[in-house]
């Protein structure tokens, strides 16, 4: 299998670079999407079995045909960059999941790789070791990479998930940029495939646009209630677990669906948020407006608009 992967993305480069040099539109990357889908499809059927990470939660796993492929490519986006902590923590807790799965089967985790372009690191920050203990993740096991150039990331990323070491491989990027295209995508998504390994894409401040990912989330922030005590009651002034607003934008399903998550770092699970007019979700911990807020739309030091001054009153 891995064989033929490496074989069809070799044979889709050629036609690309035969193309150019002929000055003809590039062969139909749905066509060459199909034959290789077809392919994997007949694989498939003899192993049986596709691997997938389930989030626990049925409505969002029937969505996701069982969930996240482990084989694969997975984009997760944000449409502003003050929303990268959203986008960053629900990547984080989908590696902390994987790494909790390697412990269970292996007896000792596995580490996780985080590939960053120079330009996603400074815009949207670096991780914390601190904070990813915090979150369920183990820092010993946890490796941030910043190549200079978007080149040497891709080519970082390609050969991580080649290796096979590493239960999960996070590749960040800045917006859309020039040099990471469907092309590249595809040989990202071809690379995992052949490897068994998934990969992550995580999109800061991007637009939507043709990948070869499986599917592709946004993801916003949401408020988290305050933390309960033993007998129920909130601690008032704290803050509890995070809460990502999800949208699941591309995968198979006509619609897309939108759905609140509570992330456990203690368990190292997801719980689905109950929202007024929800009824989907009984019995479930908590309720929260559907209402979109902004990054900081509940913080209380938020300043008021303010209006023309003047430093000196006229003189008549």
């Amino acid at each position: 299998m891995a064989q033929s992967a490496v074989a069809r993305e070799q044979l889709f480069a050629l036609r690309e670079t035969i193309a150019k040099l002929e000055g003809k539109p590039v062969p139909a990357l749905a066509a060459a999407e199909s034959e290789a889908l077809a392919e994997r499809g007949c694989d498939r059927k003899k192993a049986e079995i596709e691997p997938r990470l389930p989030l626990g939660i049925t409505m969002i796993d029937d969505a996701l045909e069982g969930g996240l492929p482990l084989d694969g490519l997975t984009e997760v986006r944000t449409g502003q960059l003050r929303n990268a902590g959203a986008s960053s923590g629900f990547v984080l807790a989908l590696a902390a999941m994987l790494q909790r799965q390697t412990e269970d089967e292996q007896g000792s985790a596995l580490p996780i790789l985080w590939i960053a372009d120079t330009v996603a690191s400074i815009e949207a920050g670096r991780p914390y070791a601190v904070g990813l203990r915090d979150f369920g993740l183990n820092p010993g096991l946890f490796l941030h990479a910043t190549p200079r150039k978007l080149e040497d990331a891709l080519w970082l990323a390609e050969a991580a998930i080649a290796s096979g070491v590493f239960p999960a491989t996070i590749l960040e990027v800045r917006g859309n940029p020039k040099p990471f295209g469907l092309t590249e995508s595809r040989r990202l998504n071809l690379r995992a495939k052949s490897s068994g390994r998934p990969l992550f894409l995580l999109r800061q401040a991007g637009e939507e646009e043709a990948s070869s990912a499986v599917f592709r989330f946004l993801a916003e922030p949401a408020p988290a209630e305050a933390r309960s005590m033993p007998d129920g009651s909130m601690l008032g002034g704290s803050i509890g677990n995070p809460i990502f607003r999800l949208t699941l934008e591309k995968s198979r399903n006509p619609a897309p669906l939108s759905i609140l998550l509570e992330w456990n770092p203690h368990d190292r699970r997801f719980f689905p948020v109950r929202q007024p007019a929800d009824t989907r979700f009984p019995g479930e911990r908590a309720t929260y407006s559907r209402a979109a807020f902004p990054a900081s739309a509940d913080r209380p030091d938020i300043k008021e608009e303010v209006g023309p001054l003047l430093a000196f009153a006229r003189s008549s």
